[in-house]
């Protein structure tokens, strides 16, 4: 990734998101509060644990959800890795280049505090998600 990015998580794609935390849990990670995702179709809660990566379970509401062929093709499994940035379209400009091509448009994320999120895929490295930094 370009240095300019932050890592910010994980997302991982589930069949059942409470099963999937409880695990994380047992093994000292702390849950966030399960909150539903109307643009992606997707629940999601993240489970957090001091000196470790942050994670985003992801289970998909329906088969209209961009993560359900995912999760029926390769099970629970992560599915892309998310940077933090300052400005999304320098971020989003500067990726194009680099052969990147945009999955989604910028927009509210319902589990990142209402901040904008687009989605961005290359062969050689997959998916991943720009989340803009706090203002």
């Amino acid at each position: 990734m370009l240095p300019e990015f932050r890592f910010h998580h994980i997302g991982i794609v589930v069949k059942d998101i409470d099963n999937t935390a409880n695990i994380y849990v047992q093994a000292g990670y702390v849950k966030s509060e399960t909150v539903f995702d109307p643009l992606q179709q997707v629940y999601i809660c993240f489970l957090k644990k001091e000196g470790m990566p942050m994670l985003e379970l992801l289970l998909p509401n329906n088969d209209s959800s961009p993560v359900w062929n995912s999760l029926q093709k390769n099970g629970v499994s992560p599915c892309h890795f998310c940077y933090e940035v300052d400005d999304m379209e320098e971020a989003i400009g500067k990726l194009r280049k680099m052969k990147y091509v945009s999955i989604s448009k910028p927009s509210n994320a319902a589990a990142i505090d209402g901040r904008h999120v687009c989605f961005l895929f290359n062969k050689q490295v997959g998916l991943i998600e720009l989340v803009e930094s706090k203002k």
